[in-house]
């Protein structure tokens, strides 16, 4: 049972709302969201994708485990701590990608091409590409931008802007750099020992990195409002959709403050769950988005 519970720690179950967040933007933005087969097969998709992410993460602490025992929070996860014997991740790295891609491939083949892709970029990350400067952070990215793509091959989209995939990049590049900047400046010269890569970073760079992503990912953002489909446009031709665009302008600036004041930022996933004000401002983009259109149109 505590091999079991170890297991399941390992998986990252908190890691699990990247899925949710980047799997379902396919479905919503498309106008599907209250279709309960179209949901149902990205609903699917998100459960194969965790299972699939949570194997990444098995094999990327099977690989990283003596490092991680050197690390400050690293080395309470269950494989550095002991609580989950290697032979047992070792056997659920193998066992779970293969049910995983069976069952993928039985429900859709296009979303078993895109786990596989997911799982052979994400080990070339695990084995080489996270000591690599730059393709470091961009492989991880990649990882989102797959999600996103794995709720678009189990639904028939109309209405999906290729503006969303730049959205969804930025983003995640976004967040990893300001990770990246966060455990530079908390472990200081340990953070070498625990992420060799840290060796072709330096503060200066990743600052520079973290402005460029930020104003790229908004005027993205921006676009995006502007081009898609699905933007609702009413008497005049006002593009209503742009009213969101307050919405990700705040969570971006305060996403900095939270980096730069707090010194938090070091874990994304931690602050999602945590920072009401962050949670508040997502929740409000996302219904006013589902306001302008899955109501709207009934109405104008």
């Amino acid at each position: 049972m505590q091999a079991l519970y170890g297991l399941l720690r390992t998986m990252r179950p908190r890691q699990w709302t990247k899925n949710v967040l980047f799997v379902f933007p396919a479905l919503v933005f498309d106008g599907q969201l209250f279709q309960p087969g179209p949901f149902l097969n990205v609903l699917i998709a998100c459960g194969l994708l965790i299972l699939m992410s949570g194997t990444v993460y098995i094999i990327n602490d099977l690989v990283d485990i003596e490092r991680d025992r050197l690390h400050p929070r690293k080395k309470e996860r269950p494989l550095p701590a002991g609580q989950l014997p290697v032979p047992v991740a070792l056997a659920a790295a193998v066992l779970i990608p293969i049910v995983t891609l069976l069952l993928a491939w039985a429900f859709q083949w296009r979303l078993a091409l895109v786990l596989l892709l997911y799982l052979v970029s994400q080990l070339a990350y695990s084995f080489y590409l996270k000591h690599v400067v730059i393709l470091d952070v961009l492989t991880v990215t990649s990882g989102f931008v797959l999600r996103v793509l794995a709720g678009v091959a189990v639904i028939e989209v109309a209405n999906f802007s290729p503006w969303l995939y730049a959205c969804t990049a930025l983003l995640a590049l976004f967040l990893v750099v300001g990770k990246r900047r966060q455990e530079l400046v908390k472990l200081g010269p340990a953070a070498v020992q625990t992420r060799p890569i840290f060796q072709q970073y330096n503060l200066a760079l990743l600052d520079e990195m973290l402005r460029l992503v930020t104003t790229s990912t908004f005027i993205a953002y921006l676009l995006y409002t502007v081009e898609a489909e699905t933007a609702i446009r009413v008497a005049g031709g006002v593009n209503l959709t742009l009213i969101t665009v307050p919405f990700v302008l705040y969570g971006l600036f305060h996403y900095l403050y939270l980096v730069h004041v707090k010194g938090e930022g070091g874990a994304p996933d931690e602050v999602l769950l945590t920072d009401r004000r962050l949670q508040a401002t997502i929740v409000l983009w996302g219904l006013t988005y589902i306001f302008l259109i899955y109501l709207l149109p009934q109405w104008v």
